[in-house]
């Protein structure tokens, strides 16, 4: 495997752009192979020529500050970490100079991937995934967007492992060869500022179908129409698998009732029971179950252990965590919840969410069906931060002028300050919700931040 990498590698002048978690992993890997080989690397921040991995490095030239994307095309190889959005330059790098971890990654392992995206919930399904199969003794290893990146295993696979790559559409944009087993959960309108448009957005969603051939598999969420549309539209090459609570297949995995049931060729048919009886709760949940149980099932895992992983799994931080009960009020961290279409999920899934805490950075996604859901939810106080909060509350408002007769909208600026208005506006015995419908890039560096502070905060006090 190692020689694969050397020969893809050997003789190129090379970039590494963006020098962030991936970034690092990448420039590790290249120097243990090539010790003396030129890199080039290219980042906003000046700052990273102090890295601790580079001071001793003569082999290294940087191209650093505001103009850190000019002259691209002067590099046989441009390997592009994910945090970094081409859509703005003047002129372009040639496609078939760009590349990243995840396309020489899949360009070896494919063969033993099974790989993941969607807007919302793929870091729930693949830990899921790789859950179901440490429990059916598995050899696996969960790597990609979930926070470890792909080349920091090269050395630990081998042939029998079960790879489990949770793919975002930065990491999927430039793939030349989708994984052996594909999920594509959903296509929520998200990433907007990375991308030319929504549809760029998703047809990088789109490349893990494109890219796969003739003997793969794709399961893919028949109830999404945006993916339907895609299917019907896309050279997809690969066996596809349809997912469904509302339909049912010959082949396929839908809801009967209060089962899931699976069916593929050649295989008996599966059938999942008790699904009242999970960690992971709400319908959005059970499309999640229904896509690692699915692509697990294909994986060749036992339905014993498949059945024993879903009985034994918890769940992620951060995605309706249960956080306790305090100050007489349930609370929950739902801070993964970046699109209204999540935020919209957890409130169905729970009993009694008497309070919502919303907003942040402002993305400029459509407010406007949510805020009409918000109107007509049991949601009784409404907790709107950061520019975000203020423009959905003005939604709101625009909609319903007498929204104030009936429910409380509170408008603050800081993160912090949301604790006394939850505490006093609250029902005892009842919920308040995290769930922000927005990015956390306003006051956090991330959701995961902002949801350790949400959780702080109610304990602090």
């Amino acid at each position: 495997m190692v020689e694969l990498f050397r020969r893809r590698l050997e003789g190129k002048t090379i970039l590494l752009l963006g020098f962030g978690r991936e970034g690092e992993s990448s420039y590790q890997l290249i120097r243990e192979l090539f010790p003396d080989q030129m890199l080039w690397i290219a980042d906003r921040n000046p700052g990273i020529a102090g890295n601790i991995l580079l001071t001793d490095d003569s082999n290294v030239t940087f191209q650093c500050g505001e103009d850190y994307l000019q002259g691209l095309n002067r590099f046989d190889l441009i390997l592009k970490s994910p945090g970094i959005s081409l859509k703005d330059l003047k002129h372009p790098a040639e496609a078939s100079k760009i590349t990243s971890q995840t396309d020489i990654f899949l360009e070896i392992f494919w063969r033993q991937t099974i790989g993941i995206t969607g807007t919302k919930g793929k870091s729930t399904t693949s830990s899921l995934i790789a859950h179901i199969l440490n429990t059916g003794g598995r050899d696996s290893v969960l790597l990609g967007n979930i926070g470890t990146p792909a080349w920091h295993f090269f050395d630990r696979i081998t042939p029998e492992t079960v790879v489990v790559d949770e793919l975002s559409s930065h990491q999927l944009e430039y793939i030349r060869r989708g994984p052996h087993i594909a999920l594509l959960l959903n296509i929520y309108e998200e990433h907007l500022d990375a991308y030319i448009s929504y549809q760029h957005y998703q047809a990088a969603k789109m490349n893990i179908a494109t890219t796969q051939t003739s003997g793969d598999y794709l399961l893919y969420n028949a109830d999404d129409p945006i993916i339907r549309s895609h299917i019907s539209s896309s050279p997809v090459l690969s066996s596809l698998i349809p997912m469904s609570l509302h339909l049912q297949y010959d082949v396929g995995a839908f809801r009967r009732n209060s089962e899931l049931v699976f069916r593929v060729p050649g295989r008996e048919e599966l059938v999942v029971r008790d699904l009242h009886n999970r960690y992971l709760k709400g319908e959005h949940n059970l499309r999640n179950i229904m896509a690692a149980v699915a692509a697990s099932w294909l994986q060749g895992v036992s339905e014993e252990a498949i059945l024993d992983g879903l009985a034994s799994f918890k769940g992620l931080a951060h995605r309706m965590e249960y956080v306790g009960y305090y100050h007489n009020i349930h609370w929950v961290n739902d801070s993964i919840a970046t699109i209204p279409e999540a935020s919209v999920a957890a409130v169905q899934s729970l009993p009694e969410v008497d309070t919502l805490i919303l907003g942040g950075f402002d993305r400029g996604i459509s407010y406007e069906a949510f805020a009409r859901f918000l109107i007509d939810s049991q949601v009784r106080t409404l907790i709107l931060v950061g520019d975000a909060g203020r423009r959905l509350g003005r939604e709101i408002e625009k909609i319903d002028e007498t929204i104030k007769e009936r429910k409380n909208l509170f408008y603050i600026n800081r993160f912090d300050h949301l604790l006394p208005l939850a505490v006093e506006n609250t029902l005892h015995g009842t919920t308040c919700l995290l769930s922000p419908a927005a990015s956390s890039y306003d006051e956090f560096r991330s959701f995961e931040e902002r949801g350790f502070r949400f959780c702080e905060l109610i304990k602090e006090k």
